[in-house]
């Protein structure tokens, strides 16, 4: 159960990936087979799609993978590059919860409580949810990865250090003699 939560995020982008997907797919099969369109089935793939990536952002930011600049934490001290690094987290989780405050009032006060979805007929504010609970997740997780990078002393996995290092080292087994080249196009497909 512990390992579900902690990857809420991917299990939920895993799902809302392939069900959109499948959606997409049975309405071109339908309207291009059958002649028939699935009224409902672009709508709500769309809404899919923007929970997706709002979840998508929240795994990101857990993950480290979010884009920033850090070419001035390589002219730092590291100490003074770690300072900054979590000064600039802390100014992001205010961004994240001040924008949780703003969508909660947008959904809970400001929006008209008749308006719904096309062709769903869903209440919007259910739809709309997605922003407080994405972008709270998302403060959550960029906390959660500071703790453990500075009190637990974990370091923070980044995926594209990762894919380069990996490159590196097949490339130089390569060049070595110690790896072909179909082993290094098995590891592409992986």
């Amino acid at each position: 159960m512990r390992a579900v939560l902690n990857n809420i995020e991917s299990w939920l982008c895993r799902i809302l990936l392939a069900t959109f997907v499948t959606l997409l797919f049975a309405q071109i099969v339908s309207r291009q087979v059958f002649g028939h369109s699935i009224s409902w089935s672009e709508e709500l793939s769309t809404y899919m799609f923007v929970w997706f990536a709002f979840f998508g952002a929240s795994h990101a930011a857990k993950v480290s993978a979010h884009n920033r600049v850090t070419v001035q934490f390589r002219l730092m001290p590291p100490r003074a590059a770690a300072a900054v690094e979590a000064f600039s987290d802390l100014l992001w989780v205010a961004f994240n919860l001040y924008f949780v405050y703003l969508s909660y009032v947008f959904i809970f006060e400001k929006m008209n409580l008749f308006w719904k979805s096309q062709t769903l007929g869903v209440p919007m504010k259910y739809l709309y949810m997605i922003l407080p609970v994405a972008f709270a997740l998302m403060a959550f997780r960029v906390l959660q990865v500071n703790y453990l990078r500075f009190v637990l002393g974990r370091p923070t996995v980044d995926p594209d250090a990762y894919e380069a290092r990996t490159e590196l080292e097949i490339a130089q087994a390569e060049l070595a003699g110690g790896l072909p080249r179909s082993a290094r196009a098995a590891n592409h497909a992986e």
